[in-house]
């Protein structure tokens, strides 16, 4: 790990500086919607719009850096994105934040995309492992440490908007000038929904529900804690929680599902944050409770998108993981996209408790449909380990996190 750190520092400095700016503004714009007097369901449309500009700049991006090149495109990117940044606080009003939005969903994606092909570059099949799995706690990390940031500045002012744009801008200087070749993409080859789907039924409805609880944990979290009434301390610390659960839970689950049918740990992972959702309802606890519940909706969560993505290529071989991960990430991006309108509606018709009744019924659904796929299909073959994804990864760093899964040889299940 320490010669993966001495030859990748920069790309991942890079990383968290972006992702430190990334988790700032979207718990920055829950907030300052509300004193903004800005609707939740208008709100809702805000942040699904990131997800929509995820989702096309995931198919359009890498056309871009193929016609132009990394460099070029990455500078107007990350230009781009500093901007915005800095225009949320001028334009305050639910439209113009949702065109921005779905501006910089589409602009992060590109970012993030130029990254991972870097990094991927820049390691080799020994250590691109661990590589992959520097990058996802970096992404973590950054996401941790926006929240603590949340707590330096009034959020009705301006240097909160200005924080995230300064280091959005400086996470670009250690990528651009690190001496890792820029590498050229392949073409994908290409699979069918209905090849996908016959693959793995699990897999593609299990993501797609997924889709949802992420972006509406990502999405709506802040937006949640201010209709609560929770103080910017406690809304920060309740999305530092999601995915402090996310960090400490992933390789444990992973090394579990390496040993044991994957649709089993799904299952009993879907019915704990079902439960954990639908208990924040029932019990309406303090503040330490939501936290638990936020560590364990968010330890869900993120192993749950691995799971699914290793228990699908699990059916597959090794040449069409790459075409099945892009579908996948496609399938997942519309579930996003669906994520925070449906939150949002429900919030408006229920009040704050939408927020977990509906994070609790996907997740309800999820293990519903795992127990019952599994008298379906008897238990698969473990060919691949367990590789630790982000939702929010694009399919460049799927597919390297794949590619070094599919190279290992899990220890099959007694």
């Amino acid at each position: 790990m320490l010669t993966v750190l001495r030859t990748t520092w920069p790309l991942l400095l890079g990383i968290l500086l972006l992702m430190v700016g990334n988790g700032m503004q979207g718990t920055l714009l829950g907030i300052r919607g509300t004193i903004e007097h800005i609707s939740t369901s208008q709100m809702s449309v805000v942040m699904a719009a990131y997800f929509g500009g995820f989702l096309l700049g995931s198919r359009v991006v890498p056309e871009l850096i193929r016609n132009v090149g990394h460099v070029r495109v990455f500078a107007a990117l990350g230009s781009l994105i500093s901007s915005v940044l800095i225009l949320y606080a001028a334009a305050p009003h639910w439209i113009a934040w949702a065109l921005m939005r779905l501006l910089i969903g589409f602009c992060f994606s590109g970012v993030y995309i130029t990254a991972e092909s870097w990094l991927n570059a820049g390691t080799t099949n020994e250590n691109r492992g661990q590589a992959m799995s520097a990058y996802m706690i970096m992404q973590m990390l950054g996401i941790i440490t926006a929240q603590l940031l949340m707590n330096t500045a009034d959020p009705s002012g301006y240097l909160l908007f200005v924080i995230p744009s300064v280091l959005v801008s400086l996470s670009f200087l250690p990528i651009l000038l690190s001496t890792q070749p820029a590498p050229q993409f392949a073409t994908l080859k290409r699979m069918s929904f209905g090849d996908l789907f016959r693959a793995s039924p699990l897999g593609c409805i299990g993501i797609f529900l997924m889709g949802g609880v992420f972006s509406a944990l990502f999405g709506m979290a802040s937006v949640w804690g201010s209709t609560k009434g929770l103080s910017v301390r406690e809304i920060s610390a309740f999305v530092a929680a999601i995915y402090a659960g996310g960090l400490l839970l992933q390789y444990p689950i992973g090394w579990l599902s390496d040993h044991r049918d994957r649709r089993i740990i799904v299952l009993g992972l879907s019915v704990l944050g079902a439960a954990a959702s639908l208990a924040t309802v029932t019990l309406q606890p303090g503040i330490w409770g939501l936290l638990l519940a936020a560590a364990l909706v968010g330890g869900v969560a993120n192993p749950v998108y691995s799971l699914l993505l290793a228990y699908t290529n699990d059916f597959l071989d090794q040449s069409d993981m790459a075409a099945a991960s892009a579908g996948l990430l496609f399938i997942n991006g519309v579930g996003a996209m669906a994520g925070p309108l449906i939150t949002g509606w429900l919030m408006s018709l229920l009040g704050p408790d939408g927020f977990w009744i509906y994070i609790g019924l996907l997740l309800a659904m999820l293990a519903f449909y795992a127990g019952w796929r599994r008298t379906r299909r008897p238990t698969p073959t473990l060919d691949q380990s367990f590789a630790v994804i982000a939702p929010s990864a694009t399919p460049v760093a799927v597919e390297a996190a794949l590619e070094t899964a599919s190279s290992e040889d899990p220890d099959k299940p007694g």
